[in-house]
Protein backbone atom coordinates (compact mmCIF):
# COMPACT_ATOMS: atom_id res chain seq x y z
CA UNK A 1 0.00 0.00 0.00
CA UNK A 2 1.03 3.53 -1.36
CA UNK A 3 0.82 6.41 1.06
CA UNK A 4 0.13 9.68 -0.30
CA UNK A 5 1.33 12.69 1.77
CA UNK A 6 0.64 16.13 0.09
CA UNK A 7 3.35 18.25 -1.27
CA UNK A 8 2.67 21.04 0.95
CA UNK A 9 2.95 19.07 4.06
CA UNK A 10 6.28 17.69 2.95
CA UNK A 11 7.29 21.39 1.96
CA UNK A 12 6.24 22.62 5.17
CA UNK A 13 8.24 20.10 7.30
CA UNK A 14 11.42 20.61 5.62
CA UNK A 15 11.24 24.36 5.67
CA UNK A 16 11.61 24.74 1.93
CA UNK A 17 7.90 25.91 0.96
CA UNK A 18 7.06 29.44 0.59
CA UNK A 19 8.29 32.26 3.21
CA UNK A 20 6.24 34.18 5.49
CA UNK A 21 5.83 37.85 3.92
CA UNK A 22 8.59 39.72 5.20
CA UNK A 23 7.34 41.63 8.11
CA UNK A 24 8.94 45.54 8.51
CA UNK A 25 12.32 46.18 9.91
CA UNK A 26 11.75 47.75 13.39
CA UNK A 27 14.63 50.28 12.67
CA UNK A 28 14.47 50.52 8.34
CA UNK A 29 17.04 52.91 6.75
CA UNK A 30 17.00 54.03 3.16
CA UNK A 31 18.33 56.94 1.22
CA UNK A 32 16.89 59.84 0.52
CA UNK A 33 18.50 61.78 -2.01
CA UNK A 34 21.69 64.40 -1.14
CA UNK A 35 22.31 67.87 -0.23
CA UNK A 36 23.26 69.98 -2.72
CA UNK A 37 26.95 69.56 -2.18
CA UNK A 38 26.53 65.75 -2.45
CA UNK A 39 26.50 64.68 0.75
CA UNK A 40 24.49 61.28 1.14
CA UNK A 41 21.37 61.88 3.30
CA UNK A 42 19.21 58.97 4.78
CA UNK A 43 16.32 58.09 6.43
CA UNK A 44 15.69 55.55 9.64
CA UNK A 45 12.14 54.13 10.40
CA UNK A 46 11.19 53.06 13.73
CA UNK A 47 7.94 51.15 13.96
CA UNK A 48 6.81 49.67 17.35
CA UNK A 49 3.88 47.83 15.95
CA UNK A 50 1.53 50.65 16.88
CA UNK A 51 3.31 53.64 15.86
CA UNK A 52 6.25 54.66 13.34
CA UNK A 53 8.55 57.98 12.81
CA UNK A 54 11.03 58.78 10.43
CA UNK A 55 14.02 60.60 11.26
CA UNK A 56 16.29 61.93 8.03
CA UNK A 57 19.98 63.00 8.54
CA UNK A 58 19.67 66.04 7.43
CA UNK A 59 19.09 68.44 10.36
CA UNK A 60 18.06 65.66 12.31
CA UNK A 61 14.32 65.93 11.32
CA UNK A 62 11.46 64.08 12.10
CA UNK A 63 10.37 63.64 8.50
CA UNK A 64 7.01 61.59 9.07
CA UNK A 65 5.22 60.64 12.86
CA UNK A 66 2.30 58.47 12.31
CA UNK A 67 0.03 57.85 15.10
CA UNK A 68 -3.33 55.58 15.42
CA UNK A 69 -6.82 58.05 15.77
CA UNK A 70 -9.69 56.72 17.64
CA UNK A 71 -10.59 53.98 14.75
CA UNK A 72 -6.92 52.97 15.10
CA UNK A 73 -5.82 54.52 11.84
CA UNK A 74 -2.74 55.55 11.07
CA UNK A 75 -2.26 59.43 10.11
CA UNK A 76 0.68 61.50 9.97
CA UNK A 77 0.84 64.25 12.55
CA UNK A 78 3.79 66.22 11.41
CA UNK A 79 4.40 68.66 8.73
CA UNK A 80 7.35 67.74 6.28
CA UNK A 81 8.01 67.18 2.81
CA UNK A 82 8.54 63.64 0.69
CA UNK A 83 12.01 64.44 -0.41
CA UNK A 84 14.91 66.20 0.42
CA UNK A 85 14.58 69.17 -1.96
CA UNK A 86 11.77 70.64 0.16
CA UNK A 87 14.51 70.19 3.54
CA UNK A 88 17.29 71.98 0.85
CA UNK A 89 14.55 75.03 0.68
CA UNK A 90 13.43 77.60 2.07
CA UNK A 91 10.98 76.24 5.53
CA UNK A 92 10.56 77.37 8.73
CA UNK A 93 12.22 74.36 10.50
CA UNK A 94 9.98 71.59 9.88
CA UNK A 95 10.54 68.79 12.56
CA UNK A 96 14.42 69.87 12.69
CA UNK A 97 16.69 70.04 15.25
CA UNK A 98 17.76 73.36 16.01
CA UNK A 99 20.30 75.21 17.67
CA UNK A 100 23.22 76.05 18.60
CA UNK A 101 20.63 78.91 20.35
CA UNK A 102 16.89 77.90 19.69
CA UNK A 103 14.84 80.76 19.76
CA UNK A 104 15.89 84.63 19.32
CA UNK A 105 18.93 86.13 20.75
CA UNK A 106 18.10 89.95 20.96
CA UNK A 107 20.04 91.95 18.21
CA UNK A 108 22.30 88.65 17.37
CA UNK A 109 24.79 89.78 19.98
CA UNK A 110 25.79 88.43 23.72
CA UNK A 111 28.67 88.84 25.86
CA UNK A 112 30.14 85.95 28.29
CA UNK A 113 33.20 86.51 30.27
CA UNK A 114 33.83 90.01 29.06
CA UNK A 115 34.25 89.26 25.44
CA UNK A 116 31.05 90.41 23.23
CA UNK A 117 29.80 87.77 20.69
CA UNK A 118 28.80 88.73 17.20
CA UNK A 119 26.09 86.38 15.11
CA UNK A 120 24.68 86.28 11.90
CA UNK A 121 21.13 88.04 11.98
CA UNK A 122 18.67 85.89 10.51
CA UNK A 123 15.14 87.37 11.52
CA UNK A 124 15.17 91.37 11.35
CA UNK A 125 18.10 92.45 13.79
CA UNK A 126 18.10 89.17 15.64
CA UNK A 127 19.61 85.83 15.90
CA UNK A 128 17.13 83.22 15.75
CA UNK A 129 17.45 78.86 15.40
CA UNK A 130 21.22 79.29 15.40
CA UNK A 131 21.39 80.85 12.17
CA UNK A 132 21.87 80.89 8.63
CA UNK A 133 23.32 77.55 8.68
CA UNK A 134 22.21 76.43 12.11
CA UNK A 135 21.76 72.47 12.96
CA UNK A 136 18.76 72.45 11.16
CA UNK A 137 21.01 72.76 8.19
CA UNK A 138 23.52 69.75 8.89
CA UNK A 139 24.36 66.41 7.82
CA UNK A 140 23.81 64.59 11.19
CA UNK A 141 26.18 61.18 11.92
CA UNK A 142 23.23 58.56 12.77
CA UNK A 143 23.47 54.95 14.39
CA UNK A 144 20.79 52.81 15.73
CA UNK A 145 21.34 51.99 19.43
CA UNK A 146 21.07 47.66 20.54
CA UNK A 147 18.36 47.12 22.79
CA UNK A 148 15.01 46.60 23.50
CA UNK A 149 14.33 50.17 22.66
CA UNK A 150 13.47 51.60 19.08
CA UNK A 151 16.44 54.24 19.56
CA UNK A 152 18.98 56.33 16.93
CA UNK A 153 21.58 58.26 18.15
CA UNK A 154 22.23 61.54 16.26
CA UNK A 155 25.98 63.50 16.86
CA UNK A 156 27.20 66.36 15.32
CA UNK A 157 30.17 68.58 16.48
CA UNK A 158 29.76 72.09 15.76
CA UNK A 159 33.23 74.06 14.98
CA UNK A 160 34.28 77.21 16.91
CA UNK A 161 33.15 80.35 16.08
CA UNK A 162 30.26 78.56 13.52
CA UNK A 163 27.93 81.43 13.30
CA UNK A 164 29.85 83.72 15.33
CA UNK A 165 29.12 81.02 18.66
CA UNK A 166 32.40 80.15 20.99
CA UNK A 167 33.93 77.02 21.84
CA UNK A 168 33.92 73.45 19.75
CA UNK A 169 30.43 72.21 20.67
CA UNK A 170 29.31 68.48 20.35
CA UNK A 171 25.49 67.58 20.26
CA UNK A 172 24.20 64.52 20.75
CA UNK A 173 20.36 63.73 20.24
CA UNK A 174 18.77 60.66 20.74
CA UNK A 175 15.67 59.64 19.66
CA UNK A 176 13.55 56.81 21.04
CA UNK A 177 10.10 55.39 20.13
CA UNK A 178 8.81 53.45 22.95
CA UNK A 179 6.41 50.82 22.93
CA UNK A 180 3.34 53.26 24.57
CA UNK A 181 3.80 55.25 21.18
CA UNK A 182 5.91 57.98 22.81
CA UNK A 183 8.42 59.65 21.28
CA UNK A 184 11.63 60.78 23.57
CA UNK A 185 14.61 63.04 22.77
CA UNK A 186 17.29 63.46 25.03
CA UNK A 187 20.08 65.83 24.79
CA UNK A 188 23.19 66.11 25.26
CA UNK A 189 25.98 68.88 24.99
CA UNK A 190 29.50 69.48 25.72
CA UNK A 191 31.77 72.13 24.71
CA UNK A 192 36.12 72.81 24.96
CA UNK A 193 35.06 76.67 25.50
CA UNK A 194 32.71 78.69 27.39
CA UNK A 195 29.30 78.88 25.26
CA UNK A 196 25.74 79.11 25.46
CA UNK A 197 23.82 76.27 24.51
CA UNK A 198 20.04 75.58 24.01
CA UNK A 199 18.57 72.43 22.06
CA UNK A 200 15.11 71.34 21.04
CA UNK A 201 13.37 70.09 17.98
CA UNK A 202 11.03 72.65 16.31
CA UNK A 203 7.75 69.98 15.05
CA UNK A 204 5.01 71.82 13.69
CA UNK A 205 2.11 69.13 14.78
CA UNK A 206 -1.66 68.84 13.66
CA UNK A 207 -3.55 66.23 15.08
CA UNK A 208 -6.24 65.51 12.77
CA UNK A 209 -3.20 65.21 9.87
CA UNK A 210 -4.58 68.27 7.82
CA UNK A 211 -7.16 71.30 8.11
CA UNK A 212 -6.59 73.53 10.89
CA UNK A 213 -5.73 73.80 14.38
CA UNK A 214 -8.01 76.26 16.20
CA UNK A 215 -10.54 73.36 17.26
CA UNK A 216 -7.40 71.40 19.02
CA UNK A 217 -7.90 71.69 23.03
CA UNK A 218 -4.57 72.98 24.89
CA UNK A 219 -3.62 72.68 28.57
CA UNK A 220 -0.09 74.17 29.48
CA UNK A 221 0.88 73.46 32.62
CA UNK A 222 2.61 77.32 33.42
CA UNK A 223 1.13 80.15 35.49
CA UNK A 224 3.53 82.41 33.84
CA UNK A 225 5.11 83.72 30.17
CA UNK A 226 7.68 86.14 28.94
CA UNK A 227 6.00 88.80 27.39
CA UNK A 228 7.54 90.22 23.79
CA UNK A 229 8.51 93.44 22.07
CA UNK A 230 7.93 94.41 18.75
CA UNK A 231 10.72 92.14 17.47
CA UNK A 232 9.50 89.14 19.59
CA UNK A 233 12.41 89.70 22.28
CA UNK A 234 11.62 89.55 26.10
CA UNK A 235 10.97 92.01 27.66
CA UNK A 236 12.40 90.18 30.99
CA UNK A 237 9.22 90.15 32.72
CA UNK A 238 7.69 86.48 33.85
CA UNK A 239 4.17 87.95 33.69
CA UNK A 240 1.11 86.05 35.20
CA UNK A 241 -1.50 83.95 32.58
CA UNK A 242 -4.26 84.92 34.93
CA UNK A 243 -6.99 87.25 33.44
CA UNK A 244 -5.02 87.17 29.57
CA UNK A 245 -5.59 84.83 26.59
CA UNK A 246 -2.51 83.02 27.90
CA UNK A 247 -3.84 81.37 30.26
CA UNK A 248 -4.05 77.49 29.46
CA UNK A 249 -3.74 76.16 33.02
CA UNK A 250 -7.23 74.68 32.22
CA UNK A 251 -8.19 73.51 29.11
CA UNK A 252 -9.03 76.12 26.25
CA UNK A 253 -9.19 75.96 22.54
CA UNK A 254 -6.56 76.80 20.60
CA UNK A 255 -8.89 79.69 18.43
CA UNK A 256 -11.13 80.36 21.62
CA UNK A 257 -8.55 83.43 22.31
CA UNK A 258 -5.82 83.62 19.68
CA UNK A 259 -7.14 86.95 18.19
CA UNK A 260 -8.04 88.78 21.33
CA UNK A 261 -7.48 92.22 21.09
CA UNK A 262 -4.58 91.65 23.36
CA UNK A 263 -1.15 93.54 22.78
CA UNK A 264 1.02 90.55 23.01
CA UNK A 265 -1.42 88.58 21.01
CA UNK A 266 -0.76 91.23 18.46
CA UNK A 267 2.68 91.17 18.60
CA UNK A 268 2.94 87.68 17.83
CA UNK A 269 -0.28 87.72 15.17
CA UNK A 270 -1.23 84.94 17.28
CA UNK A 271 0.70 83.00 20.22
CA UNK A 272 4.28 82.49 19.71
CA UNK A 273 5.19 82.80 23.00
CA UNK A 274 7.37 81.47 25.72
CA UNK A 275 5.59 79.92 28.54
CA UNK A 276 7.52 79.18 32.24
CA UNK A 277 6.41 75.79 33.45
CA UNK A 278 5.28 75.64 37.28
CA UNK A 279 7.38 72.05 37.75
CA UNK A 280 10.98 72.28 39.07
CA UNK A 281 13.82 72.75 36.88
CA UNK A 282 15.77 69.58 35.82
CA UNK A 283 12.43 67.23 36.71
CA UNK A 284 10.86 65.66 34.10
CA UNK A 285 7.13 66.47 34.25
CA UNK A 286 3.85 67.00 32.33
CA UNK A 287 3.79 69.99 30.79
CA UNK A 288 1.38 70.24 28.35
CA UNK A 289 -1.24 68.28 27.02
CA UNK A 290 -3.28 68.69 23.69
CA UNK A 291 -6.35 66.72 22.35
CA UNK A 292 -7.72 67.29 18.79
CA UNK A 293 -11.93 66.07 18.87
CA UNK A 294 -11.97 64.87 15.11
CA UNK A 295 -9.69 62.48 15.71
CA UNK A 296 -9.64 61.72 19.20
CA UNK A 297 -5.66 61.83 19.25
CA UNK A 298 -4.32 63.21 22.12
CA UNK A 299 -0.18 64.48 22.93
CA UNK A 300 1.13 65.04 26.03
CA UNK A 301 4.62 66.82 25.92
CA UNK A 302 6.98 65.93 29.08
CA UNK A 303 10.20 67.73 29.73
CA UNK A 304 12.97 68.69 31.71
CA UNK A 305 12.95 72.23 30.02
CA UNK A 306 11.55 75.16 32.26
CA UNK A 307 9.97 76.53 29.36
CA UNK A 308 8.27 75.75 25.95
CA UNK A 309 7.79 77.82 22.83
CA UNK A 310 4.50 77.98 21.83
CA UNK A 311 3.55 79.36 17.82
CA UNK A 312 0.49 78.51 16.30
CA UNK A 313 2.01 79.13 12.74
CA UNK A 314 0.96 82.32 12.11
CA UNK A 315 3.34 83.37 9.70
CA UNK A 316 2.29 80.04 7.00
CA UNK A 317 0.86 81.47 3.87
CA UNK A 318 -0.09 78.92 1.49
CA UNK A 319 3.18 79.03 -0.35
CA UNK A 320 4.81 75.99 1.01
CA UNK A 321 3.65 72.62 -0.41
CA UNK A 322 4.45 69.72 1.33
CA UNK A 323 4.33 65.85 1.95
CA UNK A 324 1.14 64.74 -0.57
CA UNK A 325 0.77 68.01 -2.26
CA UNK A 326 -0.15 69.23 1.10
CA UNK A 327 -0.49 73.59 1.12
CA UNK A 328 1.09 74.39 4.53
CA UNK A 329 -1.87 77.53 5.11
CA UNK A 330 -1.53 80.17 7.99
CA UNK A 331 -2.53 78.27 11.91
CA UNK A 332 -2.46 75.01 10.31
CA UNK A 333 0.41 73.70 12.46
CA UNK A 334 1.60 74.20 16.08
CA UNK A 335 4.65 74.29 17.64
CA UNK A 336 5.88 73.15 21.41
CA UNK A 337 9.77 74.08 21.50
CA UNK A 338 10.55 72.72 24.82
CA UNK A 339 13.65 75.11 25.71
CA UNK A 340 15.39 77.19 27.74
CA UNK A 341 13.96 80.71 27.19
CA UNK A 342 14.95 83.01 24.16
CA UNK A 343 17.19 85.82 25.17
CA UNK A 344 18.43 84.23 27.85
CA UNK A 345 22.54 85.05 27.07
CA UNK A 346 21.58 88.65 27.42
CA UNK A 347 18.60 88.05 30.50
CA UNK A 348 20.17 87.49 33.59
CA UNK A 349 17.29 86.67 35.49
CA UNK A 350 16.40 84.33 33.13
CA UNK A 351 17.88 80.23 34.23
CA UNK A 352 21.27 80.39 32.46
CA UNK A 353 22.50 78.99 29.24
CA UNK A 354 25.67 79.17 30.05
CA UNK A 355 27.74 75.77 29.23
CA UNK A 356 31.46 75.35 30.21
CA UNK A 357 34.52 72.78 29.31
CA UNK A 358 33.66 69.56 31.77
CA UNK A 359 29.99 70.30 31.55
CA UNK A 360 27.09 68.13 30.14
CA UNK A 361 24.24 70.42 29.41
CA UNK A 362 21.39 67.54 29.42
CA UNK A 363 17.81 67.72 28.50
CA UNK A 364 14.70 65.21 27.76
CA UNK A 365 11.36 65.35 26.05
CA UNK A 366 8.96 62.92 25.25
CA UNK A 367 5.76 63.54 23.13
CA UNK A 368 3.31 60.70 23.90
CA UNK A 369 0.17 59.93 21.86
CA UNK A 370 -2.96 58.47 22.99
CA UNK A 371 -6.49 58.62 22.39
CA UNK A 372 -9.47 59.54 23.48
CA UNK A 373 -13.50 58.10 22.76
Amino acid sequence: MRLFVPLIFLLALCGCGAKEAAKPAPIAQAPFGATSEGTPVTRHTLRNGTAEVSIISYGGTIQSLRVPDKDGKLGDVVFGFDSIDGYLGEHPYFGALVGRYANRIAKGEFSLDGKRYVLAKNNGPNALHGGIQGFNRVVWQVEALPGENLALRLRYVSADGEEGYPGRLTATVTYTLKPDNALQIDYLATTDAPTVANLTNHAYFNLRGSGGILGHELQILASRFTPVDATLIPTGELRPVRGTPFDFLTPHTIGERIDDKNEQIEMGKGYDHNFVFDAARGELAKAVEVYEPESGRTMEVWTTEPGVQFYTGNMLTGSISGKDGRKYDRRTGFCLETQHFPDSPNQPTFPSTVLKPGEERRSTTIYKFGVRD
